[in-house]
């Protein structure tokens, strides 16, 4: 395995420009605060009980995830009242709108990693330095994006060979949503980086408004209700859009009035470009981690694709479910990531390595929960949705054969999100990338197009895929290269 990026430059100096930036280790007081701060702002995750202060970070972030999976659940139920072929073009749509946004969240890993070091070592300025370098880069990704997103929407799905039913549903939607996805970039930033310093009450007060919102709106939107236009499933975008602009100014508001432990000013502000570069070193691996799963999708789309739309359908419909305990785990993992994060900080490896070992414990539980459910039920599962039978059978079975590898999943998203959020980005990158490209792709191939498991044979490659990324992650987690103290 090769060595993470982050082994060399874990103990590099922050940035000696004219400004106040404190040098990298120099503990300084935090700046006076114009808010009245949260009682939880300034709480110390380097002292006291491990699984209390990973339950204090994680709770939210998990309430989060779960108001997530509502919303996208919702917009799938709406999807599923305009019929079949509009769970289909919203799975498609989402893989592409995916790739994007996993591309841009891997540079907020590398941003999560420098704050939570910092606020470790109780060196807030540079803190808050690092979160308005990211913000200059999230600017200059968003606005790259949301051109290339709206000019290419068309040739992008129409390279995957879709019917013109699913087109007709998915080119709309996915236009629209490459604005809002904009939109959650700097949501996603702002909520990671007050995660990172140890605050997610904030953003979760945000994701509530958004996906409250979202919900709500959503139906009217969609479908005319009252006095609103029809905009069929691109009113659910739209609706996205108007949600995440509220959301993104709830922690904005946090940020620049100083009530949690970050308060950012633009007094002063400079583009320090090798500050940048150090935030795009740490987390271009963690995005190609992400962008790479997004790749992946899009392959495993145009392997399902041959089988028909309601296959495919099925398949979007698997894919949606499995966020019900992904998002947990996701979470679950970040919160382990900040509290190692801050341990490795403050020169405490061994409080860092006991973080990530409880978050697996607290996954566990989530993941066997959701699989038992998914097994014992998949049909009333799938009904809930759409309640065609030729549909309701495939996606019962998609369900099944996924939620057998679900504890497998769970747990390497804890991995992946706790190393990249520690700074050691390189390791996950290398291991998802070769297991899903040398063995989990060319499997499903195989099993898919030369046995008679025909398309089941894709979700029982996805299972073998994550198994084995499982054992290796495992040993990476035993070896401890990526327990590197000191601040990035």
């Amino acid at each position: 395995m090769a060595d993470d990026s982050t082994d060399q430059s874990s103990s590099t100096a922050a940035p000696t420009a004219e400004s106040s930036i404190p040098e990298i280790g120099e503990k300084t007081d935090p700046p006076r605060r114009r808010g009245r701060r949260s009682k939880h702002a300034d709480k110390d995750l380097t002292k006291g009980s491990i699984p209390k202060n990973l339950w204090f970070l994680a709770w939210p972030q998990i309430a989060e995830s779960f108001l997530s999976v509502v919303d996208q659940l919702a917009d799938l139920v709406w999807a599923g009242r305009l019929g079949f072929h509009a769970i289909a073009g919203l799975g498609v749509a989402q893989t592409f709108l995916m790739m994007t946004m996993t591309a841009r969240m891997g540079l907020d890993a590398g941003m999560r990693s420098m704050i939570s070091r910092a606020v470790g070592a109780k060196n807030i300025p540079y803190a808050n330095h690092v979160m308005l370098q990211a913000l200059t880069l999230t600017t200059m990704y968003s606005v790259l994006t949301v051109i290339l997103g709206v000019v290419l929407t068309y040739p992008l799905l129409r390279m995957l060979g879709l019917s013109d039913d699913i087109l007709s549903e998915a080119g709309p939607y996915m236009r629209v949503q490459f604005v809002a996805m904009a939109m959650m970039g700097y949501q996603r930033l702002t909520a990671g980086a007050l995660q990172a310093s140890g605050d997610s009450m904030t953003p979760l007060r945000a994701a509530t408004v958004t996906r409250v919102t979202h919900v709500v709106l959503s139906p009217f939107l969609i479908f005319g209700l009252w006095w609103f236009p029809t905009f069929g499933l691109a009113g659910a975008a739209a609706a996205n859009l108007i949600a995440q602009v509220l959301g993104v100014s709830l922690n904005f508001r946090a940020l620049l009035a100083g009530t949690s432990r970050l308060h950012l000013t633009f007094k002063g502000y400079y583009v320090d470009y090798k500050l940048i570069w150090r935030v795009i070193k740490v987390g271009v691996p963690a995005s190609v981690t992400g962008a790479q799963r997004a790749v992946s999708q899009l392959i495993v789309v145009s392997l399902v694709a041959p089988f028909g739309d309601v296959a495919l359908a099925a398949f979007a419909l698997s894919r949606r479910a499995e966020n019900t305990v992904n998002h947990a785990s996701r979470g679950l993992g970040r919160a382990a990531g900040a509290l190692a994060g801050q341990n490795l900080g403050a020169e405490l490896p061994d409080r860092a390595k006991q973080s990530v070992v409880w978050a697996q414990g607290y996954a566990s539980v989530a993941s066997l929960s959701v699989a038992a459910v998914f097994l014992i039920f998949p049909e009333p599962v799938a009904s809930l949705f759409n309640s065609e039978p030729e549909f309701v059978g495939k996606a019962a079975m998609w369900l099944q054969i996924l939620a057998i590898g679900y504890f497998s999943m769970n747990a390497v998203q804890v991995f992946t999100q706790s190393f990249n959020t520690t700074g050691a980005t390189f390791a996950p990158m290398v291991v998802t990338v070769s297991t899903m490209w040398a063995v989990e792709l060319p499997l499903a191939f195989v099993l898919s197009q030369y046995t008679a498991l025909e398309e089941y044979g894709i979700p029982w490659a996805i299972v073998v895929g994550m198994t084995l990324r499982l054992f290796i992650f495992t040993w990476y987690y035993l070896r401890g290269k990526w327990l590197r103290t000191g601040m990035i």
